[in-house]
């Protein structure tokens, strides 16, 4: 089994129990005080292994499945057999840390959900193939227009504030999945100039 689908299955279980469970919630969510006065670093991580409601988990795990698979032969090769794993886990910890950073000392902030992961998978697949089709809600998009399109949308909805979506996880999840793989491998930064410049659609491989 690919390490991706272990990663969906360990966080669909764990979801699905927490969600008829608040003391479990409670135990893995991020609360920042929890950190800060009983040392408890690993929810930077166990936060990502529960969600607010089904259609919250459905949507990252489809999400995680379908360019997480295309992605993790890319890291296992560089890094090794758990290349794709140090990633991910890399991906939680990254972008919920300067949410943890701005509400250290806000007792009533929590955070929850893998979404900043699952979009540094999906930033990172951007930048090797840039002009793959996405689906989003049915509508084709190429990948690059669909980033454009994020970032835009969550920098605008980040500032607003208007909602309880973590959208700076998001934004700070897809940067790390893009510095990630430029460092790991510098070639990707060649290949997607290339790409860029010459334009070819097509569904993800």
């Amino acid at each position: 089994m690919s390490t991706t689908l272990i990663i969906i299955a360990i966080t669909a279980v764990i979801s699905m129990l927490a969600l008829n469970n608040a003391s479990l919630i409670r135990q893995l969510i991020l609360w920042p005080p929890a950190l800060n006065r009983d040392h408890e670093y690993y929810r930077l991580v166990t936060y990502g292994l529960i969600h607010a409601d089904p259609q919250h988990l459905l949507f990252n795990m489809l999400t995680l499945y379908f360019f997480g698979q295309a992605m993790e032969r890319l890291y296992n090769n560089s890094l090794g057999p758990f290349g794709f794993a140090i990633f991910y886990v890399g991906g939680l910890v990254v972008s919920i840390l300067p949410t943890y950073l701005r509400n250290r000392n806000n007792f009533h902030y929590r955070s929850l959900g893998a979404s900043g992961a699952v979009s540094a998978v999906l930033f990172a697949f951007i930048l090797i193939q840039p002009w793959a089709t996405i689906f989003v809600f049915f509508f084709p998009l190429p990948a690059i227009i669909y980033a454009v399109l994020y970032v835009a949308y969550s920098i605008y909805m980040d500032r607003r504030s208007m909602d309880n979506v973590n959208h700076s996880a998001h934004l700070w999840g897809a940067l790390y999945g893009v510095a990630f793989t430029m460092v790991m491998e510098p070639r990707v930064v060649g290949v997607f100039i290339s790409s860029l410049a010459h334009p070819h659609f097509g569904r993800l491989n």
